[in-house]
């Protein structure tokens, strides 16, 4: 089956694109969504732009399209980008546990006549978390918003540590582990599938009261070690 993934470039996009080349999908290409506001309702923002970096490094077809970041609308623009698409059969992507998301996506592949594809569905989050660092994903926190996670998760790398803290947040506070509630954002540079590896070299932390982003600014492309 030939299709397109939804491709923020963050954690849960790069393990549903490794589940579906594991599952012997062919990926016609990746499809970045780039929302004009910071707060859509329903595709990542920050660093989304270096997703075609990211494709680089994965030597896969890269597109893009532009969105309002309204509620909804966001979403009948997609479908519109998406109605002058021709030689795919599904449309995947890497929502874990969302309702809102997935039945989003299902309404929109209906429309569409396409298949939609969930790999990571329904699976412990706690368990795709620790997947992500047992296969050496390279994963860093680029945006936070939620109770018990401050400014000091910006730039921070997603590893067992990290894991174990964001466990005891959801016990205190009741935060979506997975950062599926919008609590957290990420970016990865590296991971099995990618045959380079992005090396950050400068970021600025963007701090404001509650909630934060982490915009890489400059960044090198290096053979994988």
């Amino acid at each position: 089956m030939r299709i397109a993934i939804l491709y923020s470039g963050g954690k849960d996009s790069n393990l549903a694109l490794y589940y579906l080349i594991k599952e012997n999908y062919e990926i016609a290409f990746l499809l970045t969504v780039i929302p004009n506001k910071f707060d859509s309702w329903m595709f990542h923002r920050p660093n989304v732009e270096l997703a075609k970096v990211q494709a680089e490094c994965l030597n896969l077809p890269w597109q893009y399209v532009n969105v309002s970041g309204e509620k909804d609308f966001e979403l009948y623009e997609l479908k519109t980008f998406l109605s002058s698409i021709r030689g795919i059969d599904g449309i995947a992507t890497g929502v874990i546990a969302s309702k809102y998301q997935k039945e989003k996506i299902e309404d929109l592949c209906k429309n569409l006549n396409l298949k939609p594809i969930f790999p990571l569905w329904g699976k412990s989050e706690l368990l795709l978390l620790k997947e992500i660092v047992s296969l050496n994903f390279e994963v860093y926190f680029t945006s936070v918003s939620a109770e018990g996670i401050g400014k000091e998760w910006l730039g921070r790398r997603l590893d067992m540590e990290s894991i174990n803290l964001l466990m005891r947040i959801r016990e205190r506070y009741g935060i979506n582990i997975s950062g599926e509630g919008g609590e957290y954002e990420t970016f990865v540079c590296n991971s099995p599938l990618f045959k380079m590896r992005i090396k950050i070299l400068e970021a600025e932390t963007i701090w404001k009261r509650n909630y934060g982003y982490w915009i890489i600014k400059k960044y090198i492309l290096l053979p994988k070690i």
